[in-house]
Order: C-alpha cells, then structure tokens, then sequence
C-alpha cells in the first residue's frame, strides 16, 4: 500500500491558501481517480483506491499544519507501512510557483508541519514534493502562507498541481522515487 500525505490546515477559511497546497494536490488526485476522502482515523480524512493492482491511501491530517505528524506517524504505524511507501506534498516558499521540487530526505527548512512530521516519524527520510508558493515580497510570512494564491499564480499553479499527480502516479506504478526526482525537479 502507498500513503499520499497532502499537508494543509482544515476548515473553509484555509481552502485554497498557499499553506494548503498539499491539500490541494491530494483533491487533484482524488478528482481525477473518483476518490472520495470520506474516512476519518487517527485525526485524518481517508480516501482509498487500487490503482493497477496498488492500494493507494489519500490523507489529509485535520490535525492543522504544525502537528501533521501527530496523525501522520500513527497511521504509518497503524497499517505497518515502511517509508519508503510514503509521499508528502507540502508548499514551498523557496520555490517559485509553478516549480515542484522531489526529495527522498531532507531538514523540514523551517516547515512547522515537515518539523512535526520528522519528529513523529522519527527520522527525515522520507519521500516529499514541494509545491512552490513563492516568498512573501510586503506582506509577513504567515499572512502570504494564509492567503490565497493571486489569479496570475493560479496559471502557474494549476499544471504544477497536474504535475504533481503525474509523479503520485508514476510512484504507485512502482517507479523508484530517484528517478522521478531526476525527471521532475
């Protein structure tokens, strides 16, 4: 089984900010294959599907963005997965929006949820794709996080979001995470 971890915040306030970019990948997805994330354990909405034989495992933590791992880790736990079966899509300031950016291990680079999920998991190996947001230009930081994306950065976001699901895709169909780094970033 493959896990699918969108990191976000919950609730109608939240939908579609920059912050919930991860969301926004893991409802791409669900839009796409009719996955309905309508389970919820362990403080997550759920969604599953088989997808060429794989069971796939669609989450989103309702647990808000700085304690993702604490619904994250126990999941893992819970249906035995090793991380090598796990992806997290995150947002990216870093990158410029448009751009995703896989990685199999990393530091959380001032991520509150990646820092949650490090510490729940234990260990930052595991496999990611940032979807990048761009940096705040006169706004603090978690106002331009908290906000919506502008309309001229929603052309860009979108084919980052189709991108995105290309990769998922390509990951359940068993290609090693290496080389879709090497095709995507």
């Amino acid at each position: 089984m493959k896990m699918i971890v969108g990191l976000g915040n919950v609730g109608p306030q939240y939908k579609e900010t920059r912050h919930n970019t991860g969301f926004m990948a893991i409802d791409a997805f669900a839009e796409k294959h009719g996955v309905e994330l309508n389970t919820q354990k362990m403080e997550a909405k759920i969604g599953t599907t088989t997808i060429n034989g794989e069971k796939v495992m669609l989450v989103e933590p309702l647990t808000f963005m700085n304690e993702s791992g604490r619904s994250v880790g126990p999941l893992m736990k819970y249906f035995k997965l090793d991380l090598s079966d796990l992806i997290v899509i995150y947002d990216d300031m870093d990158l410029p929006v448009g751009k995703i950016r896989l990685r199999t291990h990393g530091s959380a680079g001032g991520h509150n949820g990646i820092k949650s999920l490090i510490a729940h998991l234990q260990t930052d190996k595991f496999n990611r794709i940032k979807v990048g947001t761009d940096h705040p230009t006169n706004e603090s930081v978690v106002n331009y996080v908290l906000g919506q994306f502008t309309k001229d950065q929603r052309i860009d976001l979108d084919p980052a979001l189709d991108r995105t699901v290309d990769a998922i895709e390509e990951f359940i169909d068993g290609v090693d995470f290496n080389k879709l780094e090497n095709k995507y970033n």
